[in-house]
């Protein structure tokens, strides 16, 4: 990895990806696996849960970096709901390297809309 490095991953989150991650976590929350719940309480549907959105931006930065070992930290900023259905769109760059460590800034789009910001990671990179 080198400065100016651009890292992108698009995922389309399916219809079933919300209750699979509810088992998986142990987030019951019914804004995100029932509609009518979601809608009920002023949403426009079920909404993807933040800490999936968050692991598809780990997922990016790993992937680029040759594998989940090379993640040493990652922080992001949630700024707005994700909703199944829609493409959502990682994109980052590398901003700085020293032989060792990539400092990598990225966001996630859905929509025209930046559902996380300021995402940062540090990646060892061989």
């Amino acid at each position: 990895m080198n400065k100016g490095d651009k890292i992108e991953l698009k995922v389309t989150p399916d219809p079933y990806v919300t209750v699979r991650y509810a088992g998986a976590s142990g987030d019951f929350n019914p804004i995100h696996f029932d509609d009518d719940f979601a809608k009920a309480v002023g949403l426009p549907g079920r909404i993807l849960h933040g800490l999936w959105t968050m692991a598809q931006v780990a997922r990016a930065h790993t992937d680029a970096a040759g594998g989940p070992e090379a993640l040493k930290r990652l922080s992001v900023q949630f700024r707005g709901m994700g909703l199944i259905g829609e493409e959502i769109t990682v994109s980052g760059t590398v901003l700085e390297t020293d032989g060792e460590v990539a400092l990598v800034r990225s966001q996630v789009a859905q929509a025209g809309r930046r559902i996380i910001r300021n995402a940062e990671a540090e990646l060892e990179i061989a």
